[in-house]
């Protein structure tokens, strides 16, 4: 049996944990960077979610890890800016199909 997508709710929660450690380290804007990007993640397309699970399922943890959390901390510390949820996922694909080749 297949394992099911990752849900909004999850993305929401990684935003959700980097928007807190943002506020915790007085990055306020980065936190809001980060909350703007958890509201968003509330219309990310099912397609894109299914993806990024397969992706995910295909190389581990410890890959996603290492291309996840320096996104968020690029978020919070402004090197980086997303309009939108899946923008943010879209180039977490691209990375991951990099690091796949």
């Amino acid at each position: 049996m297949a394992k099911p997508a990752v849900s909004r709710d999850a993305f929401r929660g990684f935003f959700a944990l980097f928007a807190v450690k943002a506020h915790h380290d007085n990055q306020s804007e980065g936190e809001y960077r980060l909350i703007k990007l958890f509201g968003s993640s509330e219309n990310i397309p099912d397609d894109l979610l299914d993806l990024w699970s397969a992706r995910a399922d295909s190389l581990g943890p410890e890959t996603i890890s290492a291309v996840l959390c320096p996104r968020a901390r690029e978020i919070a510390n402004g090197s980086v800016s997303y309009d939108h949820a899946s923008d943010f996922l879209h180039a977490l694909l691209r990375e991951l199909d990099q690091r796949r080749h």
